[in-house]
């Protein structure tokens, strides 16, 4: 029974001669041209391929190291120099320039994957620099919406708590400061925001149920609107302004 053999793959007679000369270990100016013939025809023995053009390929250089080999048993040529020819020759000069395209094929691969991967430098920017904040510029970001505007309807709506107020209930009992917690309303103000996408400025002061929360509602926008976490736009100069929500 016979043994399987799993040959290696080459990429062609030149890359098959590279490896038997590397696995030798001798020097490629000086081949031994019986040791490595025998051992290329050896391994084409045993190349099983339906590619005839890669066959043929591997054949020819079968026939040119055949070829050199029957060359070596003759008296060398002579050059005009008076230099005896080396039939390796030719060869040795095939197998130099594909041995340097192969290695330039392995460069050019390494710095393909070396391309694609991203390297990152740690940030060293003066502290200057890290703690400059741009200013920002109200009247850009209002863009034709003014202050004016928005302060007309708060004091609209002021004028409507104001109106709530009984003239003769008032008079009677003792005024005690009502303290708003910022922090809690903020975060209502981004839930409603978060909520609705789009609402009416004025509906929202209405909500409110009295002048402090609505001064301090009124404070919370305009901090979304300076950190760009809402936008607000009006259609035509007496509607109501409406507020884009960007909170996430």
């Amino acid at each position: 029974m016979a043994i399987p053999v799993k040959l290696e793959v080459f990429e062609g007679p030149l890359d098959l001669l590279l490896h038997l000369i590397d696995k030798n270990k001798v020097d490629i100016y000086d081949i031994p041209i019986v040791e490595i013939t025998a051992q290329y025809l050896d391994y084409i023995r045993q190349l099983e391929t339906e590619d005839m053009n890669v066959m043929s390929e591997f054949l020819v250089m079968a026939a040119t190291l055949i070829d050199i080999k029957c060359r070596m048993l003759l008296p060398r040529e002579v050059t005009e120099e008076g230099e005896e020819e080396d039939p390796r020759a030719e060869l040795v000069q095939k197998l130099l320039e594909y041995k340097m395209y192969k290695y330039m094929s392995y460069e050019l691969r390494d710095r393909q994957v070396d391309a694609a991967k991203n390297l990152y430098r740690q940030q060293s920017l003066p502290q200057e620099v890290a703690a400059y904040r741009q200013p920002v510029d109200y009247e850009e970001l209002m863009g034709d919406l003014t202050l004016v505007k928005l302060q007309e309807i708060f004091r609209s709506v002021i004028r409507k708590q104001e109106d709530k107020i009984d003239p003769i209930r008032s008079r009677y009992g003792t005024i005690e400061k009502e303290e708003i917690d910022m922090d809690v309303k903020t975060l209502y103000v981004e839930a409603y925001a978060r909520e609705h996408k789009h609402f009416s400025f004025r509906r929202l002061l209405e909500k409110q149920e009295n002048k402090m929360e609505i001064i301090v509602t009124f404070l919370i926008i305009l901090e979304l609107m300076k950190t760009g976490q809402i936008s607000v736009s009006q259609e035509q100069i007496f509607d109501d302004i409406m507020i884009t929500s960007h909170v996430a």
